[in-house]
């Protein structure tokens, strides 16, 4: 079925379709929870229902995001349940999660203060790209029950051995368990001057490489 997608929310592309195999190659248990961070469409939570999982929670801090997630889960009869805010509080409850799935910002650019509107509020990651690549690193033990997963995709631009320090530093098994090569879209075409400028990108470099981080939570 095709996705609503209102103006705005980030249209599903390449590193969702990453994010969607790692999930269905990692064993996702038959009745798992699952929590969606940076839903966007909410095509992951949907997929996760898809693959078995018992529930399915999505959260995304864009108001217009949050109402596309709702109705193409209605659409589709899947049970998602959908809210808004920052992703912290998806842990709020003390609810505990076996998958957390999380495709953040990550696209690096000049601005320290990252957008609280708009459609560059679906990219921007602040001068490394990291700036909720982070956050999510550091949100995701509270988040996972014993055993649990978290799978976030990113640019490799933004350092993915640095995204599995962090996680291991927080006491999780953290390694890169998928990855592709395409040519940089629109947004990475406008800025490779400038990445080139900050020293993210090779000179004539117009490729990136998307990764897929896996930790477990011991």
């Amino acid at each position: 079925m095709p996705l609503l997608r209102a103006p705005g929310v980030y249209a599903p592309q390449q590193d969702t379709w990453l994010l969607r195999e790692a999930l269905a190659d990692s064993g996702l248990a038959a009745g798992a929870r699952v929590v969606d961070l940076c839903t966007g469409t909410g095509v992951l939570a949907m997929e996760a229902l898809r693959l078995g999982a018992r529930e399915a929670r999505a959260f995304d801090a864009s108001g217009r995001a949050v109402l596309t997630a709702r109705c193409n889960a209605w659409l589709s009869g899947l049970p998602v349940r959908v809210r808004r805010g920052e992703m912290a509080l998806a842990g709020r409850d003390g609810r505990r999660f076996d998958v957390v799935l999380a495709n953040p910002p990550y696209v690096p650019g000049p601005d320290v203060v990252l957008p609280l509107r708009g459609a560059r509020r679906a990219w921007e990651g602040g001068p490394d790209g990291r700036a909720l690549v982070d956050r999510v690193c550091t949100l995701a033990p509270s988040l996972l029950r014993r055993s649990g997963s978290l799978l976030m995709v990113h640019s490799k631009v933004c350092g993915p051995a640095r995204t599995v320090r962090l996680l291991r530093r927080q006491g999780m098994r953290a390694e890169v368990v998928a990855g592709m090569v395409l040519p940089f879209g629109p947004v990475m075409r406008r800025r490779a001057a400038w990445l080139e400028g900050a020293g993210l990108i090779r000179p004539g470099q117009r490729t990136e490489e998307l990764v897929v981080v896996r930790a477990d939570l011991a």
